[in-house]
């Protein structure tokens, strides 16, 4: 759902009778620093999950199935899956 210029002037003219002109702007600057603290704490919580993850885990460690093929074929046989 797009919303065009007409829709964007009735929610500023419906947030300005609900809550007058001196109120608007404090509303809008507490909620640009509450986007702005959660954007933060978002790429904190990334960060940190990147950073408890090994790089050379997730490079040398094969695939089960790769497991069970490598297995499979050692032995002679074909694996079961493809």
């Amino acid at each position: 759902m797009a919303f065009g210029p007409g829709s964007i002037a009735v929610v500023v003219g419906v947030a300005l009778l609900v809550f007058g002109p001196k109120k608007l702007p404090e509303l809008g600057r507490a909620a640009g620093e509450t986007l702005k603290e959660f954007r933060s704490a978002t790429r904190g919580i990334s960060e940190e999950s990147a950073s408890a993850r090994p790089a050379s885990e997730s490079a040398t460690a094969p695939a089960a199935p790769s497991l069970v093929k490598a297995a499979a074929e050692s032995e002679g046989g074909k694996p079961d899956s493809p």
